[in-house]
């Protein structure tokens, strides 16, 4: 299981941090420093539709010496093929844009499944896009197995109603698309509280969890939480 601190950036700046952790840069040496064999970078402006933060984005995928998750409001091909030409390690097609097939197809052909997860964003189990209102006539279920069929390998599960929370990630949910027919690598987001929200995510079978406010707040520290997942 694996590890991704996650860095949300919303007007500059990395959402819920603290002190000199606010910068985006900052925060990517010292996590790196401490560790971390990843990072889950998100422009979480772009991802509620107001703005971005492209060059910010951008600054920190290219002085990353770890690999790079990015995602937030990715739904045009465009946008996605620019964080690969960016130098990110893998790139997260958003939920507005896994439910359109052929874009799904088309980025599987031209950048091989290792390298792309599909994000779900879920509301009391169905898919209900950041940015949006909307709640789809979709289940998580349903586009995960979509997606499985057409060759995504990775999911990134977040119950939305837990994200920042502290409260404990949707592990049920999460380890139901683990089990789906092919086998996909789930990696749960949104309400890692505790060092015993990661032991239940191995112990659920998942592929990582990404966490957030619980690092910011010093609810555990990376070095603890690599220990807890290796």
């Amino acid at each position: 299981m694996e590890l991704y601190p996650a860095v949300d950036i919303e007007g500059g700046r990395v959402t819920r941090a603290h002190g000199t952790m606010a910068e985006p840069m900052r925060a990517l040496a010292t996590l790196t420093r401490a560790g971390t064999r990843w990072i889950h970078l998100v422009d979480m402006d772009r991802a509620y539709g107001r703005g971005d933060n492209h060059a910010m984005v951008a600054a920190v995928i290219e002085a990353a010496t770890v690999r790079v998750q990015v995602g937030g409001g990715l739904f045009r091909e465009s946008d996605i093929d620019q964080m690969f030409a960016l130098g990110a390690t893998r790139v997260i097609i958003g939920p507005r844009g896994a439910v359109d097939p052929g874009l799904v197809e088309r980025l599987l052909a031209r950048h091989g499944a290792t390298r792309l997860a599909v994000g779900i964003d879920a509301k009391n189990g169905r898919v209900a896009p950041r940015g949006t209102t909307d709640i789809l006539d979709l289940t998580a279920r349903e586009l995960a197995t979509r997606v499985e069929q057409q060759g995504i390998r990775t999911i990134i599960y977040n119950e939305v109603t837990r994200d920042g929370m502290l409260s404990g990630p949707d592990i049920e949910g999460a380890r139901q698309l683990a089990t789906l027919g092919g086998g996909l690598d789930v990696i749960v987001s949104g309400g890692v509280g505790s060092l015993d929200d990661l032991r239940a995510a191995r112990a659920a079978g998942l592929a990582g969890a990404c966490v957030g406010r619980a690092l910011y707040d010093g609810k555990f520290t990376v070095a603890e939480a690599l220990a807890c997942v290796s």
